[in-house]
């Protein structure tokens, strides 16, 4: 948790990684599919859940060996819906990407953090100001590199069931 503080989720953005959007599409076995289920569940139904046009593009890319173009483009389409989450800044892939400039990368890959999830990082920061939470199964990555929450889905779903 960033700072420390107490945590609120009743109220804020909650920001959704890619992993827990595969782990629910592609792999019912894995460890965290519960867990992973019953979060999403409670995300749709508090109305407060999003995620990035780059979680969305990447869980498309994921899945583009399993699916056909067909498929792959309904997926893209209907991510929202389906899970019930804003795609931000946009969901639109007429559209150029976010703007992010190389410093703006630069200084999360300083942090010891991937390409990929630096990319990310600073789309939240840039473009996604509301955020209050990020959800991700792999919160080494994030901890003490986002000014806002880093959280499993069951840390979530604790701290969720504490405070409500």
């Amino acid at each position: 948790m960033a700072g420390g503080d107490a945590l609120d989720t009743q109220s804020g953005l909650i920001l959704v990684d890619t992993n827990v959007f595969v782990i629910d599409l592609r792999y019912s076995r894995d460890q965290h599919y519960a867990a992973n289920r019953r979060f999403l569940r409670k995300l749709a139904q508090a109305g407060r859940g999003a995620t990035t046009i780059f979680n969305v593009l990447e869980v498309c890319g994921i899945l583009s060996f399993n699916l056909n173009s067909q498929q792959l483009q309904e997926l893209f389409h209907h991510f929202s819906q389906k899970y019930r989450v804003q795609v931000l800044p946009f969901a639109d892939l007429d559209r150029s990407l976010p703007v992010l400039t190389g410093a703006d990368l630069f200084g999360y890959l300083k942090q010891k953090a991937s390409f990929g999830d630096a990319l990310l990082m600073a789309t939240i920061a840039t473009h996604v100001p509301d955020a209050t939470h990020f959800i991700s199964w792999d919160t080494a990555h994030f901890r003490g590199k986002l000014s806002i929450s880093v959280l499993t889905p069951n840390e979530f779903l604790r701290s969720s069931t504490e405070s409500g």
